[in-house]
């Protein structure tokens, strides 16, 4: 990426505030940062090192929107973009830039952003063309508030005709519950716990966990086949994975997910095992040439 020449005058406010001095026709540099394989993550870097803004790219996983039956951000040749610029640094150009890094990777594909209802970031998609595709809210679980066991009397319940198992190891390619499934475990950044009867997949829930140190893992489902709803296996394989996350990976202390805006089902699941209301959200798609 070329640098490009920026002008700063800016403080910070609040607790130990500190002066951002006027910068005259200072370069700011895009930098390829390493991540977890499989993403891309980009810093605007300031001279004096500091970093001004991120931005980060990552595989779709098809496992959020429903079982078996991938959502429309779920097909083939999407990636989900983050991007944050600090409050300082922000209406300089540093965000447009860090997106054309991200446009650049991504050629061909189409970048699916999620912002906060009513924010910055949600002026900046609709500013470079992103198209409002839904709504949602995150929910955050944190362990410390978890009740262990009442979570493992929800684990305990039998279920008469299902079988829970579990499964561990990465998520690289597969795009399908039961892809996973009929893999060996195997050391990876996710997890899967999931009810099965007669030997077919009928409900799941998933966590990926980025790379370490990071101490939040993001859920997706529980998804309960139509046929198979109404006995509580949501709630079973859910509390199960819950369980199973710290387990293998005990320095996570989070879980964070979606609900899109029309499940209250879903979400009244959530509340029921501790989950608490982060954000609402809003989806917006941008269609690469």
């Amino acid at each position: 990426m070329a640098n490009a020449a920026v002008r700063s005058s800016a403080l910070f406010g609040g607790h130990g505030r500190a002066i951002v001095s006027a910068m005259s026709e200072r370069l700011i540099d895009i930098v390829a940062v390493p991540d977890h394989p499989g993403t891309a993550r980009w810093q605007a870097v300031t001279p004096p090192g500091l970093v001004a803004g991120t931005a980060g790219l990552r595989p779709i996983i098809p496992f959020e929107h429903g079982l078996l039956l991938p959502g429309p951000v779920a097909q083939p040749g999407a990636a989900e973009l983050s991007l944050y610029v600090e409050p300082p640094w922000r209406r300089r150009g540093i965000g447009s830039r860090l997106l054309e890094a991200a446009v650049a990777h991504a050629a061909r594909q189409r970048l699916v952003a999620e912002v906060a209802a009513g924010s910055a970031g949600e002026e900046f998609c609709v500013r470079h063309g992103f198209r409002h595709t839904g709504s949602g809210s995150h929910e955050l679980l944190t362990y410390c508030d978890v009740h262990h066991a009442w979570l493992g009397e929800l684990i305990d319940v039998e279920h008469p005709g299902y079988r829970l198992s579990h499964w561990t190891g990465d998520l690289s390619g597969a795009t399908r519950v039961e892809e996973l499934l009929r893999r060996p475990s195997s050391p990876g950044n996710a997890v899967l716990s999931a009810a099965q009867a007669d030997g077919d997949l009928v409900a799941y829930a998933l966590a990926a966990v980025g790379a370490a140190p990071r101490r939040r893992a993001r859920q997706y489902g529980p998804a309960v086949l139509t046929a198979h709803r109404g006995r509580r296996l949501g709630l079973w394989v859910n509390a199960a994975l819950i369980q199973r996350l710290r387990e293998i990976h005990p320095h996570i202390d989070e879980i964070e997910t979606r609900t899109v805006e029309d499940d209250p089902g879903l979400l009244a699941l959530r509340q029921h095992l501790g989950f608490r209301q982060l954000r609402r959200t809003r989806l917006y798609e941008l269609a690469l040439p």
